[in-house]
């Protein structure tokens, strides 16, 4: 535990920046409000009365995986999806989201 928070599950924080990156929603406090509002979200492994993790520790969490890391493993897991039919991966369309 840092800073009174519970630690983010990396296959829990690499399910939200999935969701995030197929909403095309930017601002982790959106993610999290968006994810708790919707009940086909629940692939997270949360409870539909637990509470999901706070947004700035999606942010802290971001921030600890370096770009190194962070990015090679979101394309792979965007690649998997691709590969399973979730998505196209024909025409991917990003508004100013940060990748």
């Amino acid at each position: 535990m840092q800073d009174g928070k519970k630690n983010i599950d990396p296959v829990v924080f690499f399910k939200l920046c999935l969701v995030g990156y197929l909403e095309n929603l930017i601002s982790d406090r959106k993610l999290i409000e968006h994810c708790s509002m919707r009940l086909d979200i629940l692939f997270l492994g949360y409870d539909i009365y637990e509470e999901l993790p706070w947004h700035s520790t999606l942010s802290r969490t971001r921030q600890l995986l370096l770009d190194i890391i962070f990015e090679p493993v979101f394309i792979q897991v965007v690649g998997m999806c691709v590969e399973k039919g979730m998505v196209s991966g024909h025409t991917q369309c990003i508004d100013s989201a940060p990748l």
